[in-house]
């Protein structure tokens, strides 16, 4: 009976991994292929390796174009993911730590806010830019993106839990002032929720692609997303933009990819000392 309850989730977790992996997988296959390879050969295991030429083509088409979407993704999504979490952290801190008139109130927004979808907000934003004549520009996408109403909550939930009352009364007897308090010590201890925050917010304003699209109108302000979106509605008249726009993708993924392995020892860490506390 052992065995069988921890099969099923087992297989479970399995399917999971499956259905995650596999279009991971496809897509590295489909771009180690050529033109003629890609509709000619198995859909899921390699051909002849061409992933290094698809490569240099993808860097030097448009006179590197795809460079400069994904130097843009990067601005855009590493700025707006660190000052998002550090403001969404202070916020959290303040609506967890701090006694004021409204305060449960202005919680609550913050939690209508979480169920509020992001595409609801993307043409009201664009009429408010509009009236400031600030849309195709660079702010249009970065400060949108820096409101996180999720990590907010997140935040809030954890200092509640993480960071005693009675610390903080030591810190103000000993001294300490309301900011130097909140970085030198409750950030130190909120540390596993604000990489959690980070990460979330890494990848939903990486994957961001509505706002920018109905924000931007230079090409040159492109992120990642849009950029490869453009090329798709191509493919049909310029039909080698097709293996880009795989290649593209492919390479797409590898910041967010970088950003788990980096960041996930210290979410590990951060568990475990919360553990052993």
């Amino acid at each position: 009976m052992k065995n069988v309850n921890r099969l099923a989730p087992m297989l479970v977790m399995g399917a999971a991994t499956l259905y995650f992996l596999v279009p991971i997988w496809w897509l590295l296959v489909a771009a180690s292929k050529s033109r003629s390879q890609f509709t000619s050969t198995t859909p899921l295991w390699f051909a002849d390796f061409s992933l290094l030429d698809n490569l240099k083509e993808l860097f030097a088409y448009g006179d590197g174009v795809f460079l400069r979407w994904m130097l843009n993704s990067v601005v855009y999504t590493g700025g707006a993911a660190l000052l998002g979490t550090l403001l969404a952290a202070m916020c959290g801190y303040a609506l967890a730590k701090y006694r004021f008139p409204g305060r449960e109130a202005i919680f609550n927004i913050v939690l209508s806010g979480v169920l509020v979808p992001a595409t609801a907000l993307a043409l009201p934003l664009f009429l408010i830019f509009s009236q400031f004549q600030a849309t195709n520009t660079f702010w249009s996408v970065f400060l949108p993106s820096l409101v996180n109403p999720f990590g907010v909550y997140l935040a809030r939930i954890y200092a509640t839990a993480s960071v005693p009352d009675e610390l903080l009364e030591a810190a103000r007897l000993d001294g300490s002032g309301e900011v130097r308090t909140f970085f030198t010590i409750s950030t130190k201890l909120m540390f596993p929720a604000l990489v959690t925050i980070f990460l979330f917010h890494f990848v939903a304003v990486w994957n961001n692609f509505l706002l920018p699209l109905i924000m931007l109108g230079e090409e040159k302000l492109f992120p990642v997303t849009l950029g490869l979106y453009s090329w798709n509605t191509q493919v049909n008249q310029i039909p080698e933009l097709r293996m880009l726009v795989l290649t593209g993708a492919l390479v797409s993924i590898v910041p967010l990819v970088i950003a788990f392995l980096l960041l996930q020892r210290f979410w590990r860490n951060g568990l475990g000392s919360g553990a052993i506390k």
